[in-house]
């Protein structure tokens, strides 16, 4: 009888420990690229995008920032180097900036991918005329052992690649990385099937040739480029650089994540000379993405199974808690069917995979959006926190004031409310042209003592002020700031100031009328802070907290008793009532999250309920019951005990 009490207030410490109902912790990512897709074109595309993955429980967003030569975000290197800031498509905007803020605002991490790598550029015909890197660069290039350009596939049609072991090579890429960690508060970045890679018929560049004769009493590797001690060595040059730019990122912030999404092991190491195996062993990669891409026609889920059995037998079962399989979703015309997307899901499960990411956006949010709905419904119902956060809420949601929260928005003057409703957050804009003294202060409570960012919504017009004048209000001291309500680029979320703010309710900003032009409106819409992290990381805001001032307010219309007996064995009976009739579910969900059963769903009048659980075939443990009304919900949690 000491033994099982023993065990029941360690299960019951357990519980305690958990976070529910966000104690699933998953991976959930998705690669948004700029290749067959229009996401990263407009900035009111990223917005949908990314709202539509918020809703699904996405997490994670791994956009594109390097591909065929450009970057897509402002790049200063770039600009140094070659005379071209950004891809000419994305001209004249920040499609990074406005993905971090929109993906941030909803509480989804942001890890750039940098999709070319070590390659240059893709070519047809081996025509590398146009290849700006190279043509400035020319020593930069991969060569063959015939001296030719290293070109993937057939040497004419494919990648072209730099030299991932020449050192000028290297650090232009590190170069990349550091400016995007050190401009944008980002969660991480990452590598894939070309960063860090080498084809294996590469590497007879004149930089690798002096390097392997410096370590070789000036001798020359072998011509058979499948040589495996010539294979072993250029590999692990590229692990050494894969250990000098993780150095890199984790100077700036040991909570950047270092994700790798490689080819899987058998076939990367092999063709592409990628050591993913002493990535994750050594450590160096926080997370591992092995692409897991059946070849057409055989995209079956069955191919899917063996590709994952052979690349889990490769890597070390200990680091499994690392590993994220990659998920073809979508490419060319081919678009995973749900039922598979969801058989894909569950076997990652099986093998205690926790969590997978997509590619790409497009495969998810389909035609329908069959397959994201579907994602939702059946294995992403319970949000979820990432794994390596521990408990740690990384990247708490924006908190949004709008016009509508009369305790926390004073107007002065007169304000007049927009006719067009589809103007504005949420919607709904105020303007006013009155020459008298107006103005609209914005309030908001802040979860912990930080900096944050201070933003406001712009919905911008010829006939707004160019020069909207805000008070920007912070512990250590007030700030005047202003915003051009006239460009079209400023159209959304605009950041107007860093400020160091208390926990609590704190007065964040004021716009008035001082300095408005005659003729001129003054445009008024919803403010928003979010926690900077690059200037508090170390800032704690756990869903622990969370729990703990949700379980301190019992909602209204509604009251779910503790379960009686608990722990039991084999039944226990669950009981609440109802002061109104309301829509009702009342589920029980495992430790991870997992639904174990339905025992109500459906409308209910206002009375007392009992129900009767049994436990069958559930293994002693820890357990929750969740009831929810309407929009509000409850969770208590129960023991097994057998």
């Amino acid at each position: 009888m000491a033994c099982m009490k023993k065990i029941t207030l360690v299960l019951l410490f357990l519980a305690n420990c958990i976070l529910f109902p966000q104690q699933l912790q998953e991976l959930r990512g998705v690669w948004i690229t700029n290749v067959n897709s229009v996401v990263l074109n407009y900035d009111a595309n990223i917005t949908q995008a990314v709202d539509y993955l918020a809703s699904i429980g996405v997490n994670v967003i791994f956009p594109v920032m390097w591909n065929g030569g450009n970057t897509l975000y402002p790049s200063q290197v770039m600009n140094n180097l070659f005379g071209k800031s950004i891809a000419p498509t994305m001209a004249g905007r920040d499609p990074l900036n406005r993905l971090i803020t929109e993906a941030h605002r909803r509480g989804i991490e942001v890890i750039p991918w940098l999709e070319y790598g070590f390659a240059s550029s893709y070519v047809y015909s081996g025509n590398v005329t146009g290849d700006a890197i190279l043509k400035k660069y020319p020593s930069w290039a991969s060569k063959t052992n015939s001296g030719n350009y290293c070109i993937d596939g057939d040497g004419s049609t494919g990648f072209v690649w730099m030299s991932g072991i020449n050192p000028d090579v290297q650090n232009f890429m590190i170069s990349l990385v550091t400016e995007i960690l050190d401009n944008y508060d980002v969660d991480g970045i990452q590598g894939d099937d070309r960063l860090p890679a080498l084809p294996v018929k590469g590497g007879y560049d004149t930089a690798t040739l002096s390097l392997y004769a410096a370590e070789h009493s000036g001798g020359a590797p072998p011509f058979n480029y499948q040589d495996s001690d010539w294979k072993l060595w250029r590999a692990d040059k590229l692990t050494q650089f894969f250990s000098r730019l993780r150095d890199s990122v984790k100077a700036r912030s040991t909570n950047l994540i270092l994700s790798s999404a490689p080819s899987p092991y058998y076939w990367g190491y092999d063709d592409h000379l990628q050591d993913s195996k002493s990535w994750i062993t050594n450590g160096i990669v926080d997370n591992l993405i092995p692409q897991m891409y059946p070849d057409p026609p055989a995209r079956s889920f069955a191919t899917y199974q063996l590709i994952l059995q052979k690349t889990l037998q490769d890597l070390p079962v200990e680091k499994r808690n690392k590993i994220f399989p990659g998920v073809l979703a979508e490419v060319g015309s081919y678009v995973i069917p749900a039922s598979q997307l969801i058989n894909c899901v569950q076997e990652n499960r099986k093998y205690g995979l926790s969590g997978e990411t997509y590619f790409y956006y497009e495969g998810i949010a389909n035609a329908n959006k069959n397959n994201g709905d579907t994602l939702k419904s059946v294995v992403y119902s319970q949000e979820a926190s990432l794994p390596y956060r521990n408990g740690v809420l990384w990247r708490p949601k924006g908190i949004i004031t709008n016009e509508d929260d009369t305790a926390n928005v004073t107007m002065t003057g007169t304000w007049k409310l927009a006719k067009s409703t589809a103007l504005g957050f949420a919607p709904n804009i105020y303007y006013t042209n009155d020459t008298a003294y107006t103005s609209i202060t914005y309030a908001a409570n802040v979860p912990a003592d930080g900096w944050y960012g201070a933003y406001t919504w712009l919905e911008p017009n010829n006939n707004y002020s160019g020069n909207a004048r805000y008070v920007v209000y912070g512990a250590t001291g007030t700030y005047l700031c202003y915003a051009d309500q006239t460009v079209q680029t400023n159209k959304g979320w605009y950041k107007l100031k860093d400020v160091y703010l208390k926990k609590g309710l704190n007065k964040i900003m004021m716009l008035d009328n001082k300095g408005l032009a005659a003729g001129k409106y003054l445009m008024a819409d919803a403010m928003m802070v979010m926690l900077n992290r690059k200037l508090s990381p170390d800032v704690i805001i756990s869903s622990i907290d969370d729990a703990v001032q949700k379980k301190s307010v019992v909602p209204a219309g509604f009251k779910l008793n503790s379960n009686y007996p608990n722990p039991f064995n084999p039944s226990t009976t669950i009981t609440y009532s109802l002061s109104e009739e309301a829509m009702v579910s009342l589920k029980v969900f495992d430790v991870l999250g997992r639904e174990v059963t339905t025992l109500w769903s459906g409308k209910q009048q206002a009375r007392d309920y009992r129900f009767a659980f049994t436990s069958g075939g559930l293994k002693s443990g820890v357990y929750f019951y969740r009831l929810t009304v309407n929009d509000a919900a409850q969770t208590n949690k129960m023991v097994v005990l057998k």
